[in-house]
């Protein structure tokens, strides 16, 4: 007898903290119960037949409610109740994340000649996520890559940029970011505000960032997607070099797109080994 219930997110995730509360039809509470590790409820309050309402809140969700029927044996199943986060906007389970670069890509993408543009990638970086319990806008994220890992698939322009016109990665190794706080942008939607080391300067560097999910993977792990971008102005990292040609043309655009396409796994580190890029 009495009142069972599983909480879910819209992703499927339980919601531990979840309280649940189930009212007669005078609006008297005759039951409250929290939500277990796994997200159910299990109550053995001894209930009498009739219509029930049943209301589950959350920290950092939309309350919910839904209708529930006491039968003769004195139970009601609420069955799954879907929280929606504040404002519509979702992000992974809470806790620790990694970042797997074997499943992620960092690109810069510059105008080359005021004509057309030249892509770049970083082929060695890391970083973690951490995604707060109760606040999501208190979530964290710190990256690091490694400078001279840029490859835009030609030789020479590529010890270009290392070189101290660009990058500077002999006197810099490191481009370093670190949050300082996230807001929501919309649906599924939300910035991350943070600083960009580059160059051994540090400015504030907003990422436009979208949730695109979370699934379990081959390997016996969870990951979630996202995807971000943002735009940097060479200028505002000591990147002057500027090569004008005859026409007034730069032979390199000042602004640079950013795109982040990144998976990261469910805890602390990634599997060991890693599974290859093509698995």
């Amino acid at each position: 007898m009495g009142l069972t219930a599983r909480i879910r997110t819209r992703d499927g995730w339980a919601v531990s903290h979840a309280v649940v509360t189930l009212t007669d039809g005078a609006g008297r509470q005759v039951v409250r119960a929290e939500a277990d590790a796994e997200g159910a409820v299990r109550d053995a309050t001894e209930l009498e037949p009739g219509a029930y309402t049943v209301v589950v809140t959350a920290v950092g969700y939309a309350p919910a409610a839904a209708g529930a029927l006491v039968t003769a044996s004195g139970r009601a199943d609420a069955g799954t109740v879907t929280l929606a986060r504040q404002g519509g906007t979702e992000l992974p389970p809470p806790g620790p994340w990694t970042i797997d670069p074997a499943h992620s890509s960092v690109a810069a993408i510059a105008q080359h000649l005021g004509i057309s543009s030249v892509r770049g990638r970083f082929t060695d970086f890391s970083g973690t996520v951490e995604i707060a319990p109760d606040d999501v806008t208190k979530s964290r994220v710190e990256a690091v890559i490694r400078a001279a890992s840029i490859d835009t698939g030609h030789g020479a322009r590529d010890t270009h940029l290392r070189s101290a016109d660009f990058l500077d990665a002999e006197r810099f190794p490191e481009i370093a970011y670190r949050s300082t706080g996230v807001t929501e942008a919309g649906p599924d939607r939300w910035t991350v505000h943070g600083d960009l080391r580059l160059r051994g300067v540090v400015r504030p560097v907003d990422l436009d960032l979208a949730y695109l999910g979370t699934g379990a993977d081959p390997w016996g792990g969870t990951r979630a997607a996202f995807r971000a971008t943002t735009r940097l102005r060479r200028e505002e990292f000591a990147m002057n070099h500027h090569q004008v040609l005859q026409a007034g043309i730069a032979a390199v655009g000042t602004t640079l797109r950013v795109e982040l396409d990144v998976q990261a796994v469910q805890g602390e580190s990634l599997p060991v080994p890693s599974p290859p890029a093509g698995g």
